[in-house]
């Protein structure tokens, strides 16, 4: 990814989860990023926040390839 590549949010969940789908998606080719804002909540000395709360993003171009990647994925 490049910063001139729009990121769009692809899903929501779980850390488990996250990490399957950023396995599934890096095995496709696919770059993706990942926020989890409990853990930078921890490291920033704040607590508090939804655990399942883990956001995977990718660009704007292989959105579609990745959604359907996230939904067999989620349908297993």
């Amino acid at each position: 990814m490049n910063e001139q590549e729009e990121l769009v949010k692809l899903y929501t969940g779980d850390d488990i989860t996250i990490s399957r789908i950023k396995m599934e998606l890096e095995a496709e080719g696919i770059a993706s990023l990942v926020k989890d804002g409990i853990k930078q909540g921890l490291g920033a000395g704040f607590v508090g926040g939804v655990p399942t709360a883990v956001d995977i993003f990718v660009t704007e171009k292989d959105f579609e390839k990745a959604y359907e990647i996230v939904n067999a994925l989620t349908k297993e």
